[in-house]
């Protein structure tokens, strides 16, 4: 059988290893992508500001690699500082630049921050990345910013009205992107994350993603909410699987390379579906929670009905095949929180 196009790149990694940027780093992606990066031989730097991320989080990934700690430089720092992230991107080979703030409902609330740290600071790492003459640069985009186009699976070429704020800044960011991989010939490759779920994720505070976040609420005998009748559905992508998408783009050759993909899994869970996969495997260590229910609340503004990635182009240009579908992503992301229940805040 032919080694998958993700292996190849891993093990041409390992063979000639890269320096790399992570920014937001500390966050559940940005440290799933360090702890990859180090698995395979790298050389990383990553920044963070803690808005997000977590000291926590950077503390799990080099307890997994110790040997491996001279290989991470950490820069605490703010993207919307130019001189920060001019100083990041010395001598790096590959940005992976995942800083942002995240949440629909909240950037409806309060956009004015979505811009300063998901626009403007995006803007100054893609600046100080062609000044530094880096040649790839990988984002994430959302899923949001096909807004209320109605089909389904979504395509790259589909797009609706946007909703909130926040899906106008991923979507600014994949015009910036267009514009500088034109420009200044830098290799610019968004990614259009579908609800993307896993270990280290931050299960607290009003904004919380809702995986951890009822994982969490079960753990310590608290209502999980659904807004709306449950009927909403989304691809729910496990963190594995956007580490292998960030690390084809990064590696696969420019020609080869699309302005923007999704990465999902190409299935829908609506979110009854949801708790009862999240309820059934915390049964396993919590037995009394088999016949607990969901509590329903009236929908939020800004939520969209359905969402599901289509991943043809992606599977088809970079090679990508998602490791994990939502049983066994939600399986190990649970076995994680039960493992780490001081993450949990009560």
């Amino acid at each position: 059988m032919a080694q998958s196009r993700y292996a190849t790149a891993c093990d041409q990694l390992v063979n000639q290893p890269r320096r790399w940027l992570v920014t937001g780093v500390a966050g559940f992606i940005g440290s799933a992508l360090l702890e990859r990066l180090l698995d395979l031989g790298q050389s990383v730097v990553g920044i963070d500001n803690f808005s997000n991320g977590s000291q926590a989080n950077l503390d799990d990934v080099l307890a997994i690699h110790p040997d491996e700690r001279l290989q991470f430089q950490f820069v605490e720092g703010d993207i919307r500082d130019p001189a920060t992230c001019a100083r990041v991107c010395k001598d790096v080979d590959i940005v992976l630049h995942q800083a942002a703030i995240g949440s629909v409902p909240r950037s409806i609330k309060d956009p004015e921050p979505y811009h300063a740290t998901n626009v403007t600071g995006f803007l100054n790492i893609l600046l100080a990345a062609r000044d530094a003459g880096i040649k790839r640069f990988v984002y994430a985009s959302s899923s949001s910013v096909y807004g209320d186009h109605p089909g389904l699976p979504k395509h790259e070429d589909e797009l609706g009205k946007l909703l909130s704020p926040y899906a106008a800044t991923k979507r600014m960011n994949e015009l910036y992107g267009q514009v500088f991989g034109d420009v200044y010939d830098l290799d610019v490759v968004g990614l259009r994350y579908f609800n993307v779920y896993g270990r280290r994720q931050d299960p607290n505070g009003l904004y919380a993603a809702v995986i951890p976040r009822w994982i969490g609420n079960l753990m310590h005998d608290q209502p999980c909410v659904i807004f709306g009748d449950g009927s909403n559905s989304r691809d729910f992508c496990y963190v594995d699987n956007t580490v292998q998408a960030n690390l084809l783009a990064a590696t696969a050759p420019a020609d080869k390379c699309a302005p923007v993909y999704n990465v999902g899994c190409n299935g829908r869970t609506d979110l009854k579906q949801l708790f009862a996969i999240i309820r059934d495997n915390l049964t396993k260590v919590r037995p009394d929670l088999a016949a607990v229910e969901p509590v329903f609340e009236p929908p939020r503004s800004g939520d969209i009905p359905h969402s599901q990635a289509s991943i043809d182009k992606l599977h088809a240009e970079l090679g990508y095949a998602p490791s994990h579908q939502i049983d066994d992503g939600l399986a190990e992301t649970v076995a994680w929180f039960v493992a780490h229940p001081e993450r949990m805040v009560s």
